[in-house]
């Protein structure tokens, strides 16, 4: 089995769906399928069920996900240490961020630097819709995003950081103009959807108001800039983070404070299997600052 059909069945493994998983390795669909069947072919057994509406692992196809997964893994972090080590880099320590506020982190990035000068942090950009698929790939060691996480295999850290949350909506929308809302207003608005899992949205973008009302399910995103577009319009309002008043203004769009929100929490999170000694560092220097709050 060659590396790039690996990548495949693991990829349709976490997508199940053909479609998706061409669209994120940048292949047709006949590509992934031809790969499969291939793969299949050459073990003697079927790696998925599949249906007109529904792709399935067998478990033959289960069995091999969970001994390749590590071994791809190991693939990958082996060749980043030789590419580090050949730009003389001693180590690394690649935080995933949902938004691209990183600004507001810099005491925590700069005492971070100053307990570990001899690593580089980069930034990872994640999506809503699955946030924590890259931490378990092994493309980002530790993950900044709100909380709940209640993901059994992850490690939570302190919390990072506080901040309020805003309705996002058009300017020119009927509530653009309010000194503030309450979640009961949006029992007469489609709300953005898209991020997962749905405790995680639950937290920020409940399915009914106070009072049982349901709210509107608008179109799903899966980052900032497709949220922006979407509310820009007027299609759709979503409540949000209070940091997008610094970093995502528009003229086409207004942040109105929701006064019956609790404080949105950010901690940082990691696989419990892959804690490093960068990553405690930096949980350590979270814990000495204490929430930022934004």
């Amino acid at each position: 089995m060659e590396i790039r059909d690996i990548e495949i069945f693991l990829t349709l493994a976490q997508e199940l769906h053909f479609g998706r998983t061409a669209e994120r390795l940048y292949v047709t669909p006949a590509r992934v399928s031809q790969a499969i069947k291939k793969q299949e072919r050459g073990i003697g057994g079927a790696l998925f069920e599949r249906t007109s509406h529904h792709v399935r692992l067998t478990p033959l196809g289960q069995q091999l996900y969970d001994d390749l997964l590590p071994a791809y893994r190991g693939l990958h972090q082996g060749l980043e240490r030789a590419t580090l080590t050949a730009r003389s880099k001693s180590d690394v320590l690649r935080l995933g961020m949902i938004s691209s506020n990183t600004g507001d982190l810099r005491p925590v990035l700069t005492e971070f630097a100053a307990r570990r000068p001899g690593c580089t942090v980069q930034i990872r950009a994640v999506t809503y819709d699955d946030p924590f698929a890259r931490l378990r790939a092994g493309t980002v060691d530790v993950l900044l995003v709100w909380l709940p996480i209640e993901e059994p295999d992850l490690t939570v850290g302190p919390v990072v950081c506080t901040e309020p949350v805003v309705l996002v909506v058009s300017a020119t929308h009927r509530l653009a103009a309010r000194d503030s809302v309450r979640y009961e207003d949006l029992a007469d608005e489609p709300v953005v959807t898209g991020a997962a899992p749905a405790y995680w949205r639950e937290a920020l973008i409940p399915t009914h108001t106070p009072s049982g009302r349901p709210v509107p399910v608008g179109p799903a995103v899966v980052d900032g800039t497709q949220l922006l577009t979407v509310v820009a319009t007027g299609e759709a309002v979503c409540p949000a983070f209070a940091h997008g008043l610094r970093y995502y203004s528009r003229p086409d769009i207004a942040y109105v404070p929701i006064r019956d929100a609790p404080l949105s929490r950010w901690a940082f999170c990691w696989r419990s299997d892959a804690e490093s000694d960068a990553i405690r560092t930096l949980a350590s220097v979270a814990a000495d600052l204490g929430p930022l709050a934004l």
